[in-house]
């Protein structure tokens, strides 16, 4: 597997990013809490404290929550932030922009948006806990070609059908 280095600032009390296994396509990111000295309400919603230190994300919220990482992803490069899948089944739990992009220009902290999308039960968020993931993925900016007409661009078996035109079995 191919591998390329990244410059990587850890200000967080967590492990550097890790593949689970040899072939995983994405490393976990962990939140980082524990730098926060107050207790945060917004809406209703969520708490951060340092106390205890954890979120409890009450259905339908959603936060930002640091991971404490900060990279020099290389030009060409972009990290795509996706959700982890046990988390989404077992308990409602995702990343909203997903994937979500950091460009390699970006220097600032690593955030995870969280949602809770169960509409009963509150999610305890702890210090340390894998919520997201991040795939380093190489990119190919378009360079835009005009054209005059919609037939310039040529036709195909499925033309302008899409959201749904190839039916649902």
């Amino acid at each position: 597997m191919q591998k390329r280095r990244v410059k990587i600032y850890n200000k967080s009390d967590n492990s550097l990013p890790e593949y689970t296994t040899e072939f995983s396509a994405c490393f976990d990111l962990r939140i980082q809490l524990l730098r926060y000295d107050e207790k945060y309400t917004g809406n209703g919603l969520w708490t951060i404290s340092s106390i205890d230190n954890h979120v409890s994300l009450h259905p339908g919220g959603r936060i930002l929550i640091p991971t404490g990482l900060f990279v020099a992803i290389p030009d060409g490069y972009e990290i795509q932030v996706r959700p982890r899948s046990g988390s989404a089944i077992k308990f409602g739990i995702t990343i909203l922009n997903t994937p979500g992009t950091i460009d390699s220009d970006y220097r600032g902290e690593i955030g995870l948006i969280v949602i809770n999308t169960d509409l009963h039960a509150s999610f305890e968020i702890h210090q340390g806990d894998r919520l997201a993931q991040g795939a380093l993925c190489e990119i190919t900016q378009a360079e835009w070609e005009p054209v005059n007409s919609i037939e310039e661009l040529g036709d195909t078996v499925r033309g302008q059908g899409g959201f749904g035109h190839t039916g649902q079995k």
